[in-house]
């Protein structure tokens, strides 16, 4: 198994192992916990795609004052 997706894998253990704890403790019921538990990092998945979507938009943006030079050398590295 790659270290990344092992990485992955732990790093939503704990996620998981967090979520299900705080809400847990905040509500005291072991259902509504699993459930935030299972839902917020879903919901987080689907807002981190959109946050790297918004970054991908804002580092393509041309440099202000940059010109035609600028455009040649991204289509040379595209």
């Amino acid at each position: 198994m790659p270290l990344d997706l092992i990485k992955t894998v732990t790093y939503l253990s704990i996620h998981l192992t967090v979520g299900f704890t705080v809400a847990y403790l905040m509500t005291g019921s072991m259902t509504i916990a699993g459930g935030i538990a299972l839902v917020e990092p879903v919901i987080n998945a689907v807002a981190f795609f959109f946050h790297e979507q918004a970054w991908k938009r804002f580092t393509a943006r041309p440099p202000q004052g940059a010109g035609r030079s600028w455009l040649r050398s991204q289509a040379a590295i595209a």
